[in-house]
């Protein structure tokens, strides 16, 4: 009887610490509030400069997304963009990525003006691409929910250009 329980506390002991360290290695993942709902299998970069750095080093163009928690745009804009199962996939391995929740002291990133949401592409040279805009003239850099299949064609396009041109 005695062997019967220490091998039952045992197994308890098991299963309690394989689940203390599930809850654990879950814990481990929880910074990925970088994300902020964009996508929590994306890498994302904390700063505009780290991106920059990153897009150099790495040769990937960097992808700016601006937007704030309470614009209800935004909200419905990573909605769309979260479960882009394309865009996700683009965005994890051939971009360095940024949401933003401020404005950067970059003017290049605001050329026609601060709204949210917006997104914009910088090169690994660091140029900002100013000529990938969405569909609308009165705010290049906007995207809605629906144009999705939009944003993947100016996500190839960025990509595009780095072969031709650097």
């Amino acid at each position: 009887i005695m062997l019967h329980s220490t091998l039952a506390l045992s197994l308890l002991l098991i299963a309690v610490s394989s689940n203390l360290a599930m809850a654990i290695k879950k814990e481990k993942r929880a910074p990925q509030t970088l994300s902020r709902g964009w996508g929590d299998d994306i890498t994302w970069v904390q700063t505009y400069e780290e991106g920059l750095y990153q897009a150099k080093k790495s040769n990937k163009p960097l992808m700016v997304i601006h937007h704030l928690e309470d614009c209800q745009y935004c909200q419905a804009l990573k909605k769309a963009f979260a479960e882009n199962e394309e865009i996700q996939e683009m965005a994890q391995n051939n971009f360095v990525m940024l949401n933003l929740m401020h404005e950067t002291t970059d003017k290049n990133l605001s050329p026609d003006g601060q709204y949210v949401p917006r997104i914009m592409f910088v090169d690994p040279s660091l140029t900002v691409r100013a000529d990938i805009t969405g569909r609308y003239s009165n705010r290049l850099y906007t995207y809605e929910p629906q144009d999705m299949p939009f944003l993947i064609e100016n996500m190839k396009k960025a990509l595009r250009l780095i072969q031709t041109e650097l």
